[in-house]
Parts: structure tokens; sequence; C-alpha cells
């Protein structure tokens, strides 16, 4: 029996309902909140800098009575990827996307400015890639942005299979801290 501070032990209501953060599930972190303490990791140490992209709005209305809540806002336009910054020297840009689906990863969760940016990225001599987590599993993989590019402008499918996504990718190692080890796997792949 756990002895807590007051001596006592916490009050339960059986017939609660368990706070989704709480229930098994969600109990697994959500795939960006996994990348932001990664990153977050590898920029204290040093080891990269890497930051989530903000989308840009333009705001229309704020109400000041209650802090400055925004009431109306709209995208100014469509952004690019998640995530970008600097490791070892090169520039990285990359999309994060899951899926609960078991047997596939749908483009319908890719837009296509997203591709005409990593095309850019790369033609640039950018590191471009894509982490894609399938929920159903609890495993995240790391792919680079061509292959993505091109299975995506190929057409005739709607989706890469999670059995070419397992072949092809890379799949990422997790922990505690970094949440997701995923530039073991950049550094395998690009260095």
């Amino acid at each position: 029996m756990i002895k807590y501070p007051t001596g006592q032990s916490p009050k339960t209501n059986k017939g609660a309902k368990v706070p989704r953060s709480l229930s098994s599930a969600n109990r697994g972190m959500n795939l960006e909140e996994d990348i932001n303490i990664s990153n977050q990791y590898y920029i204290d140490k040093g080891i990269a800098l890497i930051n989530k992209r903000p989308t840009p709005i333009n705001v229309v209305k704020v109400d000041y009575s209650r802090g400055a809540k925004i009431q109306n806002a709209y995208f100014e336009k469509q952004s690019t990827t998640d995530y970008n910054g600097v490791y070892r020297g090169k520039y990285l840009d990359f999309e994060a996307k899951s899926t609960k689906l078991r047997t596939s990863f749908p483009f319908s969760n890719i837009t296509s400015h997203q591709i005409v940016h990593l095309k850019r990225v790369i033609k640039h001599g950018g590191i471009a890639f894509f982490i894609i987590r399938f929920e159903a599993f609890e495993e995240t993989y790391l792919l680079d942005a061509s292959f993505i590019i091109a299975a995506f402008e190929k057409g005739g499918r709607k989706s890469i299979t999670y059995d070419s996504v397992k072949t092809d990718g890379r799949l990422i190692n997790k922990g505690f801290i970094p949440r997701l080890f995923y530039l073991d796997i950049v550094d395998l792949l690009y260095f």
C-alpha cells in the first residue's frame, strides 16, 4: 500500500470517468508531444536545433475581457511541414503523421503543397523525411521523403501499406528522454 503525505489513501470513485490522459486508450503520448520532448532534449544537450514550425494565423478579433482570448482568426497561408532545424551542419525538414489504421498510411494525410516543399528542400541539399506512427502497434518509423514523394506522385494507390513502411522505413527506438531517438536514424541514413 502506498503511504501518501497525509497518511491516507486517495479517495476513489469507482463509477467515475477516468480522464482521457490517464485512460489506457491514451497511455502512449501523442506523436507531436513525443517529438517536442525529444527536440527539447536535443536542444538542451547541444546536439541539434530543431523546432516545431508554427502555423501562421491572422487574428481578426480578440476578447480582452478574458485575458486576450482569440475570438476569430484565419490561416494566413498553407503551412509547409511540422518541423525544421539544423543537425550536424545540415538543414532538416520533416512532417510528422500518425494513423490509427493497421494496414496502411493514407495519403489523404499529406497535402500536395507539403510534397512540393519537401522536394524543394531535397533540391537544395537539405534532409527531408517523414515520421509516421502506427498507433495500433505503437510503432514509429522514419521514412525518407523521396520514398513518400515517389509513392504519392505515382498515383493509383491512395495509401502506403504498413508492410511497405516496415520494409522501406526505419523503426525509431523509444525511450524516456529523448522519447524518440529519431536522430539515430538520421545518422544512419544521411551521415
